[in-house]
């Protein structure tokens, strides 16, 4: 029997209350803990929500988790791995990327990498970040935290994608990252990403400016 058929792979999707994170080796963020009407139940993160999460979130904060789950026929195990997470009060907005709490109509906790299934229907475009350690070093992290950020400020979250990839060959150029229209960026920090989230996708919705402002350059790849 092959390995696909003593597993099965769905959806889920998971209410309940914030309770701790889980971390490996004092730094390493693997995923969290919820206390569901079902008991307390770990959900691993994706990669692309452990960088942009914030580990300041509230105990106690009301959390919906949107993702893969794998039953595993032989033994009975099952095990979550979180995609999208949002605050369950759609009242509050608890921002894991900023650490503050707000009042909003699409309420996101972290950078979602798999939307619901009314929302799965629409093609996503996809931004390519290196996650290689140069990179990283570089900025890399406050760099995911700022685009999930940004997607959120201009409700895209069910349009655009963070997607962390392996290597770009441009290491002592990071952070390097590739947008949806293929332009590569390198050493693009988190300062710049307003100007690069405008420039490809537009204004948000509502936006301030103060006076005298300077938009920051953004390096495009050679």
């Amino acid at each position: 029997m092959g390995k696909s058929h003593k597993t099965e792979i769905s959806e889920f999707c998971l209410e309940g209350t914030f309770r701790h994170l889980v971390i490996k080796d004092r730094y390493k963020l693997k995923g969290l803990v919820l206390a569901t009407d079902e008991g307390e139940v770990y959900v691993k993160l994706a990669k692309h929500l452990r960088i942009a999460f914030d580990w300041r979130l509230a105990i106690g904060t009301q959390l919906k988790i949107w993702g893969t789950k794998k039953y595993y026929l032989k033994s009975g195990e099952i095990k979550l791995k979180a995609e999208q997470i949002r605050a369950a009060n759609p009242q509050l907005q608890v921002n894991a990327i900023n650490g503050s709490a707000k009042k909003a109509s699409n309420p996101l906790v972290a950078s979602p990498g798999l939307a619901s299934k009314s929302a799965k229907k629409d093609k996503k475009t996809t931004i390519l970040v290196c996650q290689k350690s140069d990179c990283m070093k570089r900025g890399g992290k406050a760099l995911c935290q700022a685009l999930a950020t940004a997607i959120s400020d201009r409700s895209l979250e069910g349009q655009v994608n963070i997607k962390g990839t392996g290597c770009m060959k441009k290491c002592k150029a990071g952070p390097n990252l590739v947008m949806p229209d293929k332009t590569r960026y390198n050493r693009i920090q988190a300062h710049q990403v307003a100007a690069l989230m405008e420039k490809h996708f537009g204004s948000p919705e509502i936006e301030e400016k103060e006076e005298g402002s300077v938009e920051n350059p953004i390096p495009v790849a050679s």
